[in-house]
C-alpha cells in the first residue's frame, strides 16, 4: 500500500488533479522514491541544455584547483595562492584546517545513519508545518514553488547552528545519539575556520583583516546542511542539486570520501572537484563576492547523481547577520574603483537567492551596477 501511495504522490502527470489542491508542492523523499521506481519522475529529469552532459565535461582542468594550507595562510606564497583561487575558481581545497578526523568521520557517520532510518523516523524532523507549509529548518527537500518546477534528486537535513542561543533543538535529530553533541563540536571548530579564512582574505586585499568580521556582524548565521543523494536510475537525466552558486558568505564543505559527485564551471565548462581525504571544500558566496566588489567569485556549481552508490555532503552555510546591509567594503572603493553592487539587507538579499535559485537564475545578477 505504500508503495501505491508514494507513486500516485510523486509519479502523477500534470494532468491529474494534484490532491488536496496542491500535492505537487510536497514531493516525496528522493531516498524513498528511489527504491520504487526504474525510471526518474518528470518532475526531476532536467530540461535538455541542463542535463549533466548538455556542457562539456572537461578532462583536464586549465590549471590545478588550489590546495591552501590554513597553518600558512600568513606566508605571501599561501595568500598568494589564495587569492589566485578566490579569483579564478572562487573555492578551493583547505588542508591543516585543525578538525580532527574521527570527528569529520564520526559525524558523517551519523548523518548517515540518520538518512537511513525508516522514513516516518526522519519525518519527525520534517520541514514542512501542518503538512503543506514550509520552513527552512528540518528534513526534507527545498520548497517546490510552481507545478513545473524541476526537482533535485536529493534530500536534506537543514539545522540553524549560529547564533547559537537561535538553535532549535526540537529540530536536531536525537538519533543517533551522538548527533547533536558532534555537530555542536563540528560547528564550533568550522566556525574558526571560517574566521580565520575571513582575515586571511582582507589581508590579501590589502584590507584591515577584521575588516570583512566587523562587517558580517556580532551575530552572523550559519547553518549546517547535510545532503543526501540514493542512487539514480537515470544520472543522464537529472542533478542531485542543480547549477547554482551560494548565496551567503562562505561555505565550508565535507563531501563523501568514497563517492564524488561535485562540479564547478568555469568558462562554460564543467570541472569535477577533486576529493582530498579529510580536505574541506571552502566555497565563496555571493555576499562575498559583493563585499570584495567583484575582485573574488562566487563559482556556479551543481552536483551530479551516481547510478550505484548513495553520497552524503555537509555544507556549513555562514552569512551575514540579517539586519547587516551588504554592500562592496570601503577600504576597496576610491574615483577609480567604484562599486558595482548595489546596497542591499542581508535579509532581502537571501530571500532574493531562494526565489532566484528555484527559477534556475542568480540574485546577485541583479545588483550588478
Amino acid at each position: 500500500m505504500l508503495r501505491e501511495l508514494l507513486l500516485i504522490f510523486v509519479c502523477g502527470s500534470s494532468k491529474q488533479a494534484p490532491m488536496a489542491g496542491e500535492s505537487w508542492k510536497v514531493p516525496t523523499p528522493v531516498k524513498d522514491l528511489a527504491a520504487l521506481v526504474e525510471e526518474p519522475p518528470s518532475q526531476f529529469v532536467q530540461r535538455e541544455e541542463d542535463r549533466p552532459g548538455s556542457l562539456m565535461l572537461a578532462a583536464d582542468m586549465p590549471d590545478p584547483l588550489p590546495i591552501v594550507d590554513l597553518d600558512k595562510m600568513s606566508t605571501a606564497d599561501e595568500a598568494t595562492k589564495l587569492r589566485s583561487a578566490l579569483q579564478t575558481w572562487g573555492l578551493f581545497l583547505a588542508t591543516n584546517h585543525g578538525i580532527d578526523v574521527s570527528l569529520m568521520e564520526d559525524l558523517m557517520k551519523a548523518s548517515r545513519e540518520f538518512f537511513n532510518q525508516p522514513l516516518q523516523e526522519r519525518q519527525k524532523y520534517s520541514n514542512l508545518r501542518e503538512g503543506t507549509r514550509f520552513q527552512l529548518e528540518g528534513y526534507g527537500s527545498d520548497p517546490v514553488i510552481a507545478q513545473d518546477h524541476i526537482l533535485d534528486w536529493s534530500d536534506r537535513l537543514q539545522l540553524k547552528v549560529e547564533p547559537e542561543d537561535e538553535r532549535n533543538l526540537a529540530q536536531w535529530p536525537k538519533h543517533p545519539e551522538s548527533f547533536r553533541d558532534l555537530l555542536h563540536e563540528y560547528a564550533t571548530k568550522t566556525k574558526t575556520v571560517m574566521v580565520k579564512i575571513l582575515r586571511a582574505m582582507a589581508k590579501t586585499l590589502e584590507l584591515d583583516e577584521e575588516d570583512f568580521i566587523d562587517q558580517i556582524g556580532g551575530r552572523p548565521q550559519a547553518y549546517a546542511r547535510f545532503n543526501y543523494y540514493p542512487p539514480c536510475p537515470r544520472p543522464e537525466l537529472v542533478l542531485g542539486i542543480k547549477a547554482h552558486s551560494d548565496g551567503p558568505l562562505l561555505t565550508v564543505l565535507l563531501v563523501d570520501r568514497e563517492v564524488g559527485g561535485l562540479q564547478i564551471q568555469r568558462e562554460n565548462k564543467w570541472f569535477n572537484v577533486p576529493s582530498i581525504p579529510h580536505a574541506l571544500v571552502i566555497n565563496l558566496g555571493d555576499s562575498l563576492e559583493i563585499m570584495s566588489n567583484g575582485i573574488f567569485k562566487s563559482p556556479v556549481h551543481r552536483v551530479v547523481t551516481n547510478a550505484e552508490k548513495e553520497r552524503i555532503s555537509l555544507a556549513m552555510l555562514y552569512a551575514v547577520q540579517r539586519d547587516n546591509v551588504l554592500e562592496p567594503a570601503p577600504g576597496l572603493l576610491d574615483e577609480k574603483r567604484p562599486a558595482k553592487y548595489r546596497r542591499i539587507t542581508e535579509a532581502h538579499f537571501l530571500e532574493g537567492v531562494k526565489e532566484h535559485f528555484s527559477k534556475g537564475m542568480r540574485m546577485i545578477e541583479t545588483l550588478k551596477i
